[in-house]
């Protein structure tokens, strides 16, 4: 992981119009948000390893589903990059299993912060320069 220095830091402003301008940019809300912070993702490689992060906390409001969080306002935080390796493929080992299917539905990381090449380094600070050129505008 590389922590990215970035004009958007610290940016607050509605959830909505936040997420709307970093979805033309390819930024997409992650999964793992919650009532009081989230991230915004954007791909960075086609095989879903290497991404561009900008993390916000909720200052007002909830961050509550795709139309609830609309009148949210967030803070965004330091931006930065990180590669996640994961298994891709089946598991030649796995055997079925019912309940057990229901809370491990996924292969652990072989490793959740590879190291990164200068490259992703370098095209992570292009994103970033071309949304900031039009947010900040």
């Amino acid at each position: 992981m590389r922590n990215l220095e970035s004009r958007l830091e610290n940016i607050e402003g509605r959830f909505d119009e936040i997420d709307k301008y970093f979805c033309t940019h390819q930024f997409s809300l992650a999964g793992n948000w919650d009532y009081k912070h989230g991230y915004l993702d954007k791909r960075l490689d086609h095989e879903r390893m290497v991404w561009l992060r900008i993390p916000f906390h909720v200052t007002r409001g909830s961050l509550d589903g795709e139309c609830g969080g609309c009148k949210a306002t967030v803070k965004l935080g330091r931006p930065f990059v990180f590669r996640h390796i994961y298994n891709t493929g089946t598991d030649k080992h796995a055997r079925p299993r019912l309940i057990g299917a229901l809370f491990d539905q996924f292969q652990s990381p072989i490793d959740p912060d590879a190291s990164l090449d200068d490259q992703w380094v370098e095209q992570a600070k292009q994103a970033l320069q071309e949304v900031e050129a039009g947010y900040l505008q």
